[in-house]
């Protein structure tokens, strides 16, 4: 990361902590290590970002419905779904400092320092032979890879390294009131295993036909040895699924649409288009038949914020080979090559996935803004302002009357009331009105409404527009309409 793309990031950090968006948590015990709380702004953001991504899959597609799987389930869940014996990262620790590193984190990190030296083609390099290493899963080479590269740990600045070796990622605990007595279960790594074992309560109740999906959003958890770059890699996080279930011979469409559709979601919410791209994967896993990430430019590079993978019928299968249970689906429809119907199988899956806290850091690094503001005597003057996308932004609008007195704050009281039904709402009175202003630029609220004198001779009041910090006087009865037009 260079000097200039990390001072943006810590700058946005501690915004988002000034302005009430994320804590650290436990913060007056000295903090948790990459866990997180959300604020007043905060949760409000996440909520929308959530509530915009539920509409969009559950209400704008007729044949994908919802559910709220529970964090705990059986534990021969996670055997059969591969968790139990392959949901490991391969680590390597510095013998000196006695640091540990995902391998993956520490050659990337060598890799971006190639590349701000201007090592380009050397670093891409790298990260192919990493790539190819990985996916034969050749541990000692990788090893070879990185002391052969000298690279050193961050702390001790040696180059002493222990084997390389898997740690599984699972919290596990336990399960009954006396803890001899007590089974061993785990805190959920994923919210997919539990769309695909309730997929036949789903299609049955919901009436479902294929290709159908299911989506859910949820928390889930994995103890990261290496937990990094703020919200972006935490223990406790949330997801946003969606299980597409399918023909099998069909999935290969359903992927290319998915990965179409699920770039059109992103780009509808005003990023430039420029700062996405996709990443086939090199390394597939055993089942997958193709497998892609949607990557945006953070102020850290390109990381991953959505999965788009195509699973054929490896977890369908798997529950029902575990569970005895058979996971099957009858089609009904004909089969125009043999002019029957297709009758039972057990359908293939198309899956995207998308973090829920790596989306919030994504809307709060492409809105954060310092701008700097010349005014009309020549002098400048500066606002840091976060250009959230209205439709999802924590206050849609704020009513401020320019004074406490002369029935402003009963004016100004009445839109509050018209409008708070319909949208987040923010009300003030104190402070000059330019610092009010700010304050509202510094949580993203799209429009502030100023209450002044006039307002109560002609019933007009001064919108503000957050992004232009143009104003214009209109009457206060249109100002719920001019909101509501912005936000949906």
């Amino acid at each position: 990361m260079s000097t200039q793309s990390d001072n943006r990031f810590q700058a946005i950090i501690s915004h988002a902590k000034e302005y009430g968006f994320v804590f650290q948590s436990s913060e007056i015990y000295d903090g948790l290590s990459a866990v997180y709380d959300y604020g007043p702004y905060g949760s409000e953001l996440k909520k929308n970002i959530r509530d915009y991504w539920w509409k969009s899959m559950t209400q704008m597609h007729e044949n994908i419905v919802g559910i709220d799987a529970a964090i705990f389930m059986h534990p021969t869940t996670w055997k059969a779904s591969g968790h139990v014996d392959n949901f490991s990262d391969p680590m390597i620790d510095n013998k000196d400092s006695k640091k540990r590193y995902r391998v993956d984190h520490l050659i990337e990190g060598f890799a971006e320092t190639l590349t701000e030296k201007g090592e380009t083609q050397k670093a891409e390099n790298l990260l192919q032979q990493m790539d190819a290493l990985l996916a034969k899963e050749d541990y000692a080479e990788l090893k070879e890879l990185i002391v052969g590269n000298n690279m050193k740990c961050s702390v001790s600045g040696t180059c002493n390294w222990t084997d390389i070796r898997q740690f599984n990622l699972m919290f596990d605990t336990k399960l009954g009131s006396v803890t001899d007595e007590a089974d061993t279960i785990y805190l959920r790594p994923e919210t997919a295993q539990g769309i695909f074992v309730n997929f036949l309560n789903v299609q049955k109740t919901a009436r479902m036909k294929i290709p159908f999906g299911i989506a859910q959003t949820g928390k889930a958890f994995r103890n990261e040895i290496v937990a990094r770059q703020f919200i972006f890699r935490m223990r406790e996080f949330e997801q946003m699924e969606m299980q597409f279930f399918v023909r099998p011979g069909t999935e290969g469409h359903w992927y290319q649409f998915w990965k179409e559709e699920r770039l059109k979601w992103h780009l509808s919410l005003g990023v430039d288009a420029s700062k996405y791209r996709y990443h086939d994967h090199v390394k597939l896993a055993h089942y997958a038949k193709e497998a892609c990430d949607i990557e945006f430019d953070f102020p850290m590079g390109f990381k991953e914020v959505e999965g788009i993978h195509s699973r054929s019928d490896f977890d369908l299968s798997q529950h029902q080979q575990y569970s005895k249970k058979k996971m099957q689906y009858f089609d009904a429809d004909v089969d125009t090559a043999t002019g029957k119907p297709y009758g039972n199988y057990v359908p293939y899956v198309v899956e995207t996935s998308i973090g829920l806290d790596r989306m919030f850091l994504l809307i709060l690094s492409n809105a954060y803004d310092e701008e700097t503001l010349t005014k009309e005597d020549g002098s400048t003057d500066s606002r840091v302002v976060m250009h959230i996308p209205a439709k999802i932004a924590p206050i849609k609008l704020a009513i401020l009357p320019l004074t406490k007195k002369d029935g402003l704050p009963e004016l100004a009281r009445e839109l509050m009331n018209e409008c708070k039904s319909h949208f987040r709402c923010f009300y003030e009175e104190k402070d000059a009105i330019g610092k009010r202003y700010r304050r509202m630029d510094a949580i993203g609220t799209p429009f502030c409404v100023t209450i002044d004198h006039q307002s109560k001779e002609d019933g007009t009041v001064t919108i503000r527009y957050r992004d232009t910090m143009q104003q214009e006087r209109v009457p206060m009865n249109k100002i719920k309409e001019i909101v509501l037009q912005q936000i949906f």
